[in-house]
């Protein structure tokens, strides 16, 4: 699917992913195309599910979620049902913001954004209760200094 989108649906994906709150007539302008020809465009990224949605990036900290955790967790069981129902279960827990099945030395990573340490060892509860896990490490985040970046849509493109 990678080579159905040209130069100019990259540049629409590229100007949205920075500010979606863009106006079709000034993405239009934008990018050189009629607001009905980036309409048409906006829905094909649309029903091919380049295009999700939109929202607004949040300040974590403002909000009193001061502690972001990456948890590594290993398991023993690898069948594709027990991954899933993993997957479900921990889906329920709201402050796991991210949930990666990853190569090497472990078998998941989560993100995890919450208000402190009580509120970690509450989530770490909910993630242990009813799953059998073999080992789970907690990392601290200390401090992030890259975050929310816009994704390379012309990597590998040529402009």
């Amino acid at each position: 699917m990678k080579n159905d989108f040209d130069n100019i649906d990259r540049r629409i994906l590229d100007f949205l992913q920075k500010d979606a709150s863009l106006s079709q007539r000034a993405l239009a302008e934008q990018v050189g195309l009629s607001q009905n020809a980036l309409w048409r465009r906006l829905k094909r990224l649309e029903d091919s599910g380049v295009l999700q949605g939109s929202h607004m990036q949040i300040d974590a900290v403002k909000l009193g979620l001061d502690l972001t955790v990456f948890v590594m967790v290993r398991t023993r069981n690898h069948s594709m049902d027990w991954a899933e129902g993993f997957r479900k279960h921990v889906a329920l827990i709201p402050q796991v913001i991210e949930m990666h099945r990853i190569g090497g030395d472990w078998d998941y990573m989560l993100k995890i954004v919450t208000t402190g340490m009580s509120g970690y060892d509450a989530v770490y509860q909910r993630l242990t209760t009813g799953y059998e896990l073999d080992t789970v490490t907690g990392y601290f985040a200390m401090e992030t200094m890259l975050e929310g970046r816009p994704l390379d849509v012309f990597d590998g493109v040529a402009r």
